[in-house]
């Protein structure tokens, strides 16, 4: 997996993988190339079985102020429609190539984490933040839709419909706390702790059965548009897949011998 990345911090430690946007002097805004560079790191990714977890960081004190306001609002007002479709395609493009990559995402959420920031975070399988993160979906705050990237699909299943609703609708900001007490966030850390806490968990999946960890992933994804009777035979043909994998075989036979399971995630 590629870690020369351009516009994007990006760290390979073994089989996790810490990437930040590295605008610290700015909050950390996303560019049409930065946005371009995520999405196709994430679709490459897809086809890495050297990474089994990614950490998303924030960086210099902040995780994201969203898109940049000169380099891309700007040049946006400009833009005719067949123009504009096309970024907005892009840009959901990235949330599409984070739910695909088949690796649990985990955020680190410091500081500001607003607009297309704020749908990295959203778009990530766990989430993790300090006392001090403040998430805005504030797309309405610059005469825009809530519906931007998937947020008004994702977010009410995250929070619930009426605080999604909220959000979106009066663009402010959800503090540690409400994130945390409404499910969007999965734990609280304090800012000298948020890294390691990230990492301690992005580890404890890598310790796991990687092969069935990425089809819980697909499953999560997947099911969103099943109805139940199909969800359960989706499910049905996914666990099988996994049963005829060796680290089922694995866990048994640790089990057995009254030792711990050692997964190689095949």
């Amino acid at each position: 997996m590629r870690s020369d990345t351009q516009h994007f911090k990006c760290t390979i430690d073994g089989p996790v993988a810490r990437i930040a946007l590295n605008r610290p002097e700015r909050k950390n805004p996303l560019t049409f190339d930065s946005y371009a560079e995520l999405r196709d790191w994430f679709r490459d990714l897809h086809y890495d079985d050297s990474v089994h977890a990614v950490v998303f960081l924030p960086n210099g004190g902040n995780f994201s102020s969203g898109g940049d306001v000169h380099d891309i609002i700007g040049p946006l007002t400009q833009m005719s429609m067949k123009e504009l479709l096309a970024f907005t395609r892009m840009t959901g493009d990235l949330v599409k190539a984070m739910i695909g990559c088949g690796k649990p995402i985990i955020a680190a959420v410091d500081g500001v984490c607003a607009g297309a920031g704020a749908i990295i975070a959203m778009a990530s399988d766990l989430r993790i933040a300090t006392p001090d993160a403040k998430v805005a979906f504030l797309f309405n705050r610059v005469g825009l839709a809530g519906c931007d990237m998937g947020a008004c699909a994702m977010l009410p299943r995250i929070i619930g419909q009426g605080r999604a609703n909220e959000l979106l609708y009066l663009g402010r900001s959800m503090s540690a706390e409400e994130g945390h007490a409404w499910g969007f966030f999965n734990r609280l850390a304090e800012p000298a702790e948020l890294e390691a806490a990230a990492m301690e968990m992005a580890e404890r999946i890598c310790a796991g059965p990687t092969f069935a960890n990425a089809m819980t992933k697909t499953m999560l994804a997947q099911e969103w548009s099943m109805s139940l009777e199909q969800a359960i035979e989706a499910e049905a043909q996914a666990q099988a897949i996994c049963m005829q994998g060796n680290d089922f075989r694995r866990a048994y036979e640790a089990f057995a011998a009254k030792k711990k399971s050692v997964f190689e995630g095949d």
